[in-house]
């Protein structure tokens, strides 16, 4: 028995698409339904939602960052452990990058790989009937991605409701929720998205109050019945990460938190057991792990505490003088000299590599990235080639003296250069890895 599975879709960010999600699993999981979240892309946050919603671990699926068998091989996990799969959307249906065909990392990807159909989310808010025509625009785009169905949401009055529903469905698509406008209906957000689900104040009760939206806006009786089989073939797990090492001390609380659930669900799978420690907490990795690893997060919006934290730095300290740390992004960070947070203040880090960073003079810096490792570190053997994504705003004011971890290209292949650092056991980058290139 495999489940049935929908993809969430929307012209862009914005849309209500998360919002929606969230709500379904919520309702569909009190009618006793063993739903799972799925998220297409890069997005290590709306993932924990989606747990929190369920009570089942949520999954990324990338077709870009994934080899098509580890990206099957999630997908059928996903699939047998659930009655339905809501795959949610990054950004726009369509949005992705140039690359081969079916490796964009787009949602429209999935939707075609695994002949799912997607329910629509449209933001209707200034418009009425030209909503039709942004749906028909979406129904004939692709012909091997179907929208089966659509969701109106940020609607002002009835007339509106009707109006809208009226034009899209003569095309042929019926409208299957309709989600009147509410500002206490959106999650909140910050400079890398939307706040962590662990850090929401109640909730459970906000999660809550999306699943009321949902079963008082939308027939989940006609979403379940849109649901069509997910069942993914050629599938194996050779291009995840393999386990750093049999035990792995690793840094959880707000400050570091950004670890994707397939990662460390695979790790589990191959024997690994995780011994989580805060460094908020002034906690100190487990020194009989085989290795430490400092997640990203939002180590520039605890700066002071992480340095202030004596036990936690003399730890990692002790810790790196026998085996071996690796930190991503703002594990990266804590990593260096010394960390600028938002209001210009220094803040001595753990000092275990070169560079430094600020957060008060920012940059985004987003995209795919390929990383070939310069060296062995926890993320692979040397000349292996890694595949992630960078998000980040903090800037290196200070590259330091240490070799390079790895040399970095885009999505496309264009050498972005040498990227992050090594010294002794100690290696980081701002690279997030999601799998290996295969």
């Amino acid at each position: 028995m495999t489940a049935r599975a929908i993809v969430i879709g929307a012209p862009r960010s914005g849309s209500g698409k998360t919002s929606v999600t969230i709500g379904l699993l919520r309702a569909f999981a009190r009618r006793g339904v063993r739903v799972r979240g799925a998220k297409s892309g890069p997005d290590y946050i709306d993932p924990a939602f989606h747990e929190a919603a369920t009570g089942l671990p949520g999954v990324n699926l990338d077709s870009w960052a994934m080899a098509p068998p580890l990206l099957n091989a999630l997908a059928a996990q996903a699939a047998s452990e659930a009655d339905l799969v809501v795959l949610e959307s990054a950004m726009g249906l369509f949005d992705g990058i140039p690359a081969a065909a079916g490796r964009s990392g787009a949602a429209a990807d999935l939707a075609a790989l695994y002949r799912l159909p997607t329910l629509l989310v449209l933001d209707v808010s200034g418009q009425s009937t030209t909503a039709a025509a942004v749906a028909k625009g979406f129904a004939t785009y692709r012909d091997d991605v179907h929208i089966a169905g659509v969701v109106l949401n940020r609607l002002g009055s009835e007339r509106h409701r009707r109006l809208c529903t009226e034009a899209i469905e003569a095309l042929g698509l019926p409208v299957v929720g309709a989600v009147m406008r509410d500002p206490s209906l959106t999650v909140p957000e910050r400079h890398l998205g939307l706040v962590q689900a662990g850090e929401h104040p109640d909730l459970m009760a906000f999660i809550d109050r999306m699943a009321d939206m949902v079963e008082r806006s939308l027939d989940l009786d006609a979403v379940m019945r849109l649901a069509a089989p997910l069942r993914p073939s050629g599938a194996d797990f050779k291009a995840a990460l393999a386990p750093p090492g049999q035990r792995i001390a690793m840094a959880q609380d707000a400050a570091f938190s950004f670890v994707y659930p397939h990662v460390v669900r695979r790790w589990r799978d191959q024997g690994a057991g995780i011994v989580p420690f805060s460094p908020l907490a002034d906690e100190a990795p487990d020194r009989d792990c085989d290795v430490c690893w400092l997640p990203g997060g939002y180590p520039e919006l605890h700066a002071g505490r992480l340095a202030a934290a004596e036990n936690f730095c003399a730890g990692m300290r002790a810790f790196a003088e026998a085996k071996p740390v690796h930190g991503e992004c703002g594990g990266f960070m804590a990593l260096g000299q010394a960390l600028e947070d938002a209001d210009g203040v220094a803040h001595r880090m753990l000092g275990l590599l070169g560079h430094s960073t600020s957060f008060a003079r920012r940059k985004m810096h987003l995209g795919y990235r390929q990383a070939r490792l310069a060296a062995d570190c926890p993320l692979g053997p040397s000349g292996s080639l890694i595949r992630g994504h960078e998000f980040h705003y903090a800037q290196v004011t200070d590259p330091g003296r240490d070799a390079p971890l790895a040399h970095l290209a885009d999505g496309q292949g264009t050498p972005l250069g040498p990227a992050g650092g090594r010294r002794g056991r100690v290696s980081g980058t701002f690279l997030h890895a999601i799998a290996r290139d295969a």
